[in-house]
């Protein structure tokens, strides 16, 4: 596989739409409609029209059986040459970080040159499922022989066939949703209703200041209406989030509420990457490298929290590097919940935790929270779940390139008990 010497893989930049409240400006958009509105952004700033890259690689976690082939059909409405080739993926909420890291490993690796990876999703255009007995009632009458065949089965036709089958939240394993699973692990590790608080104000802060001083402007694009991201509250308040009231645990142990965890959320986002020369070439400034990415699953089922499994990817990807927990200017940690991320904080700190679970000799330790999410986190921001790697990845990019250099982590949680990490640096 490898017939070159291993290049560093470039981060031009990124390119989304703005990250919407299910069922608000997007309504009407598909998945693909919102992916090729982020892939135009992006060939429009970089002046990408015409120009054949090596791969694009993009996913959805929520998707019609018309989105089959979404990265393809996508790339072709996004205004790049058409022999640009194209693939989807999918894992869960790391699905646009996984991309990325895909397509650098084959920058690194000499096979292509160039590429992007994102993501796209949207809980407003869910598909609508019905009861598998009024599918193979309609199976039937398609594989009947003459007319009478064809027509025999629609006299079985009840009421109960239009009641659609709600999409599933839960996972299948345990039956728990994520934000249950991630009420066990707040309980677990103690984590107070304040701090969560806490955490999601901050998150909101920091994006309505990212916003004011224009951080986004060359990274969020218009789309439908919509200029902004619009789960940002910059009047939220600590005595406003004491107010609303736990919604995955309702009895006095719950904490975990819509104003601490992120909102249903509609959007895409997508990343240019590239070889130094390539970008050299088109005369493309560089804001930073991929230099690395990791991926772990833990069991969820029996032995672990569902969204433990970054805490894991991380120590093994620091392992890898040599470098400390420490050794870091940003740190951009998805705040699927607050609780998750506190109890990630947590659990780095913890010695019987390294020690036990990470098979370390002393704990990874704390970390300078002033670096955490700077430009704002998923909880204000939204989560559009395959964007959200994009998203932080161009970010990420971003801040590094405006320091003038550094060394940033990245980290998200996914359903299924997997994490993706990654260490871009400058």
């Amino acid at each position: 596989m490898l017939h070159r010497e291993i290049r560093r893989a470039a981060i031009i930049g990124g390119a989304r739409i703005p990250f919407l409240r299910a069922h608000t400006n997007y309504t009407k958009c598909s998945n693909q409609d919102m992916m090729e509105a982020a892939l135009q952004a992006l060939v429009t700033k970089y002046g990408l029209a015409g120009s054949q890259l090596g791969d694009v690689s993009l996913g959805a976690v929520i998707k019609h059986s018309r989105d089959w082939n979404l990265a393809r059909e996508s790339v072709l409405g996004s205004g790049l040459a058409r022999e640009t080739p194209s693939f989807d993926i999918q894992r869960a909420c790391g699905t646009g970080l996984s991309a990325g890291i895909l397509i650098a490993n084959k920058i690194a690796l000499g096979q292509i040159d160039s590429g992007i990876g994102g993501g796209t999703d949207t809980t407003s255009d869910t598909p609508i499922v019905y009861p598998d007995s009024y599918v193979e009632l309609l199976m039937s009458s398609y594989r009947g022989k003459t007319l009478v065949d064809r027509i025999k089965p629609w006299f079985g036709l009840r009421p109960k066939h239009f009641k659609p089958v709600v999409l599933g939240v839960e996972e299948p394993r345990t039956g728990l949703s994520m934000g249950q699973s991630t009420e066990l692990t707040a309980k677990e590790w103690q984590i107070t209703r304040e701090d969560q608080d806490q955490l999601a104000l901050e998150s909101h802060q920091k994006a309505a200041a990212a916003w004011d001083s224009g951080f986004y402007d060359d990274l969020v694009f218009p789309f439908q209406g919509a200029e902004r991201d619009n789960n940002v509250r910059r009047d939220s308040s600590l005595e406003q989030l004491a107010k609303l009231k736990p919604v995955f645990d309702r009895g006095p142990d719950g904490t975990m509420t819509a104003g601490n965890s992120t909102p249903l959320t509609d959007g895409a986002a997508a990343v240019l990457l590239a070889s130094e020369e390539w970008a050299e070439q088109r005369s493309l400034p560089i804001q930073a490298y991929l230099r690395y990415g990791k991926t772990a699953a833990v069991d969820f089922i029996d032995g672990e929290g569902l969204l433990m499994a970054p805490a894991y990817a991380v120590s093994e990807m620091l392992k890898d590097t040599d470098y400390s927990l420490q050794d870091f200017d940003y740190y951009e940690i998805h705040e699927a919940f607050a609780a998750q991320t506190l109890a990630t904080l947590k659990a780095w700190e913890s010695p019987a935790y390294n020690r036990d679970r990470l098979g370390r000799d002393k704990p990874l330790g704390s970390i300078d929270r002033t670096k955490l999410n700077v430009k704002g986190g998923s909880i204000a921001i939204g989560h559009p779940f395959a964007a959200t790697g994009a998203r932080i990845l161009a970010t990420m990019a971003k801040l590094l390139d405006e320091a003038g250099g550094g060394r940033g982590l990245v980290s998200v949680c996914t359903a299924g008990g997997m994490g993706v990490t990654a260490i871009v640096e400058k």
